[in-house]
């Protein structure tokens, strides 16, 4: 009898499954790009607002003042450039000195301004001359002596070009009017004498003499010695008051390139017998030390602005470290997810260098405003540096850096058994 075969396998257990070995390399955590670090950075800004706002106005009221104190100084030398320009660097003025031998004031000949003229860049010339005992009154009942310190000096026609002087009210003096008792007052000498406009019948009291106001200077900002002045002819001060044609004070306006060189021989020109006895000034010097005390004031207050701003880099501080000890738990939570130390320490410095950053942003803005508004009032143009806010948002981003790397290393320690166990 035949056996029946079959084809198939053998009967018996199936052969084992092939696994894939394991991957015996450790888990890497994942990476935390840019917008990763701002965004977790942010949300710790948004659960405390009040404090991350006050923290944000300690940094932005430092920078501010910084800003501030930058923009209004540089408002202000704008301000004197744009008064120079328009008025000229090239004016020198020429005064008689002090006599090295014999101690008394000199005295400029008759021709000084006739020989200043002759210097080949100097296109302009005009000279004053102080009329001594002609005190000004606005009524001859006042008692002598009250002329409220203003000076009589005769002027020449020429003087109201060359120093650049500029007319309130009425004429300058002409060639009709120099011969004549006519006078041309300055600013503080018409504010002092209570006259603002000229007109019929308007007159000021000069040495026993009456003479009508024909005009009121504006303030003559490189003649200030004009502005305490009531300025009358040549002539008509040799004729009423007894002037005695000597010049006091010769105005020369120079090429700009050749100033110096003409500022070099003014005083042997000036007076050829004794140069030792004649000063020569440039009035524009007198503005130019006057910046220099703007700016060691400005120095001042930057050091004060930087104060504020050390103050606001210790505000960032406590908050970021109070802001460690309350969220232990959170910080051990992620690190029991798997974050790194170096992810901690990233978190809290990213939020300690947005907080900063929002005051410095904030302290610009406000600086730059503060800036424009005193120099809108002051009516000078609005100079804020870009290199001052360039280095006020740099200035808070390093003091928040600072700020905030003991709290992110000390966030960064905390084990998470440690930080999961102290809540």
């Amino acid at each position: 009898m035949a056996t029946a075969t079959t084809d198939g396998p053998p009967a018996g257990p199936p052969p084992p499954v092939p696994v894939p070995a394991p991957d015996a390399r450790p888990l890497r955590p994942a990476r935390m790009y840019t917008g990763d670090v701002v965004r977790v950075g942010a949300t710790g800004l948004r659960t405390r607002p009040l404090r991350a706002w006050l923290s944000a106005l300690g940094i932005a009221i430092g920078i501010a003042a910084m800003i501030a104190v930058v923009g209004i100084s540089s408002s202000s030398r704008a301000e004197l450039d744009r008064q120079l320009a328009a008025l000229g660097t090239n004016l020198l003025r020429v005064e008689p000195g002090t006599s090295m031998i014999s101690g008394e004031e000199g005295v400029l000949p008759y021709e000084a301004t006739a020989m200043v003229a002759r210097i080949d860049p100097v296109y302009a010339v005009a000279a004053t001359g102080n009329v001594p005992d002609a005190n000004v009154y606005r009524s001859d009942h006042i008692p002598e002596g009250r002329s409220g310190g203003m000076t009589v000096r005769a002027a020449e026609l020429d003087l109201y070009d060359t120093v650049g002087a500029e007319l309130a009210d009425g004429a300058w003096l002409n060639a009709a009017t120099a011969r004549y008792p006519a006078a041309v007052l300055g600013a503080e000498s018409a504010k002092q004498l209570g006259i603002s406009s000229v007109g019929s019948g308007v007159e000021v009291y000069l040495a026993g003499q009456w003479f009508t106001v024909v005009g009121i200077l504006e303030p003559v900002a490189l003649a200030g010695e004009l502005d305490l002045s009531v300025l009358v002819g040549w002539e008509s001060a040799a004729a009423y008051l007894g002037f005695d044609g000597h010049p006091t004070t010769v105005y020369a306006r120079a090429e700009e390139r050749y100033v110096e060189e003409v500022a070099g021989v003014l005083a042997t020109t000036a007076n050829p017998e004794a140069p030792d006895e004649v000063t020569v000034s440039r009035p524009s010097d007198a503005l130019a030390a006057k910046n220099a005390v703007d700016t060691a004031f400005t120095g001042m207050l930057l050091g004060l602005g930087g104060v504020a701003l050390l103050v606001g880099g210790v505000g960032v501080a406590n908050t970021m470290v109070i802001s460690v000890l309350e969220r232990r738990s959170e910080i051990g939570l992620r690190r029991s997810l798997g974050a790194t130390k170096g992810q901690i320490r990233t978190q809290f410095l990213a939020e300690s260098l947005l907080l900063s950053a929002l005051g410095g942003v904030g302290g610009v803005l406000l600086g730059t405003a503060v800036t424009a508004g005193f120099a809108a009032v002051r009516e000078w143009p609005t100079v804020v540096p870009y290199w001052a806010s360039v280095g006020g948002v740099a200035a808070t981003l390093f003091i928040g850096a600072v700020a905030g790397l003991y709290p992110a290393v000390r966030a960064s320690r905390l084990s998470p058994t440690e930080a999961l166990s102290a809540q």
